[in-house]
């Protein structure tokens, strides 16, 4: 009896593997994740969106991907662009396509029907896509198809013979054991314009291209698909030379690593603050302050000693450019250039207003992925954050600190705060409680003389010091000291300590007659 029993288990799992869906990778980074694998394999996709959504070229990504990644040969249909214009137009994405026709891995063609002719012989008409179909499939050997722009083909006709002759498409494609993809405009009172592909296809993809702030963003959102979980939320995604990104919003904390490995600030002083040891390798911090007090330069000296230890750094400015930073950070005796000639340091330059927060983070990401950088520094992240900005943001920033956790790249943000600001939250407006440290640097004028000072508000997991310290920017570069006793020449230079206990006056005097000026406390 007990053996039965196996028998029977045995055959439910031989059942459940057998009636599992298979799933067509499409190669488009993020989107896989998205769909947890791809899409239905011998079934229907539609890509639905409004006009510049990217529809056609994802379409096209996923036939090229298959070619090149899988070994799987595609036919492109297209019912709107002509051939010689899909080749031109798709050739800025660095699509060869030329080649992989030449090398008949691909079958392109432009199909026009004059909609004169479809009227009253839909069905002849729909027998000779399937008749064209088959010679171009059979032509490749292709397992994966697409047809643009479909819609324009039946626009116009009957729904009730279209859904028939849909279904007739569909099925005839599944006969075929090939991979679907069919893209159509967005409708107004439908998704479709014609209001059928939708609920036929085994999967639906929307795309839009929404303006906010004079700013486009296009979105994705799987808005169903069959016998598979899914990811429910909008996307965004990118398209550029290098073609289709998705950026999926997942939270990544469960498979964070935690490392005990310490790295330097770059600032010995600070280092000492830190259990002598320096910051937690992958952990985030925050070095946040008014304008002037020297947030960019703690940023570069440490961007410096990760270089000096052959570490590679991305350095993603949005207010100064690369080269004014490289200059202006040669005056405290940070010598940036021969990091850049040698690879060691990476700049990424990019204004805040030419996209949004979720375009810069996919940006920076693709570098990350390819550059697989130790430390990356954002300077200053306070421009890409509006003065409003709600709980999306945060969880945006959120996700992309999880994310360089998961990677164990250590991230350092820059936020120049306002002095409006200091009043609702003295360090960064919101990002402070983010962040594993948070280091305040501060300005104050005593006696006509400008003094900076630095304290760390916070460092997870590590026994920081308390001591609010005097901050000093050098030709020798910067340099930490308690209040004081520190003594600086009068042409900016350090020439040691004072000794404690003496009066001020004395101090100043003494000091002076050797050339010698003191700042004093306020």
């Amino acid at each position: 009896m007990t053996n039965k029993l196996n028998t029977s288990e045995g055959a439910d799992k031989s059942k459940t593997s057998e009636f599992k869906l298979i799933k067509s990778q499409t190669g488009i980074q993020g989107l896989d994740e998205i769909t947890y694998g791809g899409i239905p394999e011998n079934r229907t996709t539609l890509l639905v969106g409004t006009i510049g959504s990217g529809k056609t070229v994802i379409a096209m990504e996923y036939i090229v991907n298959g070619i090149i990644m899988f070994k799987e040969p595609g036919v492109f249909m297209t019912f709107e662009e002509k051939t010689n214009e899909l080749l031109i137009n798709l050739a800025t994405l660095n699509y060869d396509l030329s080649t992989l026709i030449a090398e008949n891995k691909l079958y392109l063609e432009h199909l026009h029907i004059d909609q004169n002719e479809i009227q009253g012989t839909v069905r002849f008409n729909i027998e000779g896509l399937f008749l064209r179909l088959r010679q171009a499939i059979d032509k490749v050997n292709a397992k994966r198809v697409v047809l643009d722009s479909l819609d324009t083909l039946f626009s116009g006709l009957d729904p009730n013979i279209l859904r028939s002759e849909f279904k007739r498409l569909f099925s005839w494609l599944k006969e075929k054991k090939v991979t679907a993809i069919i893209t159509s405009e967005i409708g107004e009172t439908y998704l479709t314009r014609i209001g059928l592909e939708d609920t036929l296809a085994d999967c639906v993809i929307e795309l839009n291209n929404r303006v906010t702030d004079q700013i486009a963003t296009r979105r994705l959102r799987v808005v169903k698909y069959r016998g598979s979980y899914h990811g429910n939320n909008e996307y965004p995604f990118v398209i550029d030379q290098k073609g289709v990104t998705v950026f999926p919003l997942k939270n990544e904390k469960l498979q964070q690593k935690v490392s005990y490995e310490r790295i330097s600030s770059g600032i010995n002083q600070l280092d000492e603050m830190l259990e002598k040891k320096g910051f937690y390798v992958g952990s985030s911090i925050l070095v946040s302050g008014l304008a002037g007090t020297g947030k960019t330069s703690i940023a570069s000296s440490f961007a410096s000693t990760v270089c000096k230890n052959n570490g590679l750094c991305l350095y993603c400015t949005f207010e100064e450019v690369p080269n004014q930073i490289i200059r202006n950070m040669s005056s405290i005796g940070l010598l940036l250039d021969p990091f850049v000639k040698s690879g060691n340091l990476q700049f990424y330059y990019s204004r805040p207003t030419l996209q949004n927060l979720e375009l810069h983070f996919i940006a920076i990401k693709k570098i990350i992925k390819e550059t697989k950088p130790a430390v990356v520094i954002l300077d200053p992240i306070t421009n890409l954050v509006p003065h409003d900005a709600g709980n999306d943001v945060r969880s945006m920033f959120s996700r992309f600190v999880d994310h360089l956790k998961k990677e164990q790249i250590t991230i350092m943000f820059v936020a120049a705060i306002t002095k409006g600001s200091i009043e609702l939250n003295p360090s960064d407006e919101g990002i402070s409680s983010m962040v594993d440290t948070c280091v305040m640097v501060e300005e104050k004028w005593s006696e006509g003389n400008h003094q900076r000072s630095l304290y760390i508000m916070k460092s997870r997991g590590i026994n920081n010091s308390k001591e609010e310290v005097e901050f000093f920017i050098t030709p020798e570069g910067i340099k930490l000291a308690p209040h004081q006793q520190m003594v600086i020449n009068q042409n900016g230079s350090l020439n040691g300590y004072s000794k404690s206990g003496m009066e001020n006056e004395n101090i100043s005097a003494k000091k002076k007659s050797n050339g010698l000026v003191r700042i004093k406390q306020s």
